[in-house]
């Protein structure tokens, strides 16, 4: 009985050991928590990977992130996609109007990672469609494959293709600072949560005219 007592005792302790390792402390229980966790302890450099789109020259995205003035909220999509990605658009589409009144320092950038389909005719049209305005909310694809599978693992976007032509992908809204790093990753439905943050850090950190 003391034996079995003991046991048990020694795999209760390694079983919280282990879910206490697995949860960075209990902070966290899934992995899209640990994800947010990890990037709001360690901010990620945006990689050099090129990118292009409507009137926007091939460029590294870790440039076009870190002009030193805007925090850029982001997300991924493609423009084939009939589900989820037309729920970020219009929460993009709502952002920007609230952009337009609010002002400030925020910009808004949806990265394709179809590039081979998504062309920057593709996504001007798309963009048209959308009622993007340009000086608020860009588009860009990253055109080489291997560079976009180096990008979504970089900021942890699980992208799997679907069989038909179209993808499985999370959705979330992810904050990239004035040095180009990814600072938070908030979930789609925290729209409101995102821009507000976003707003925070552009006002907190601006520089001093």
């Amino acid at each position: 009985m003391f034996r079995t007592a003991l046991l048990s005792a020694m795999l209760a302790l390694v079983s919280y050991a282990a879910a206490a390792w697995l949860t960075h402390d209990f902070q966290v229980w899934t992995a899209e928590g640990a994800r947010r966790l990890e990037v709001a302890l360690q901010p990620v450099p945006a990689p050099s990977v090129s990118v292009d789109g409507p009137g926007i020259a091939p460029q590294a995205l870790s440039q076009h992130l870190a002009d030193g003035q805007s925090v850029t909220l982001v997300d991924f999509v493609y423009t084939r996609c009939q589900t989820v990605c037309l729920a970020m658009g219009s929460s993009f589409q709502q952002m920007q109007a609230a952009l337009r009144e609010r002002g400030g320092k925020v910009k808004l950038l949806s990265i394709s990672f179809d590039g081979v389909h998504d062309t920057p005719g593709v996504l001007q049209a798309y963009a048209s469609k959308l009622s993007a305005d340009p000086a608020l909310w860009r588009f860009v694809r990253v055109r080489d494959p291997q560079e976009t599978q180096r990008l979504l693992a970089d900021f942890q976007v699980v992208v799997v293709p679907d069989g038909r032509g179209d993808f499985e992908h999370n959705a979330a809204f992810l904050i990239i600072d004035q040095k180009g790093r990814l600072v938070r990753i908030f979930d789609y439905a925290e729209q409101q949560l995102a821009l507000d943050y976003a707003q925070h850090l552009a006002g907190a950190t601006a520089p001093a005219p």
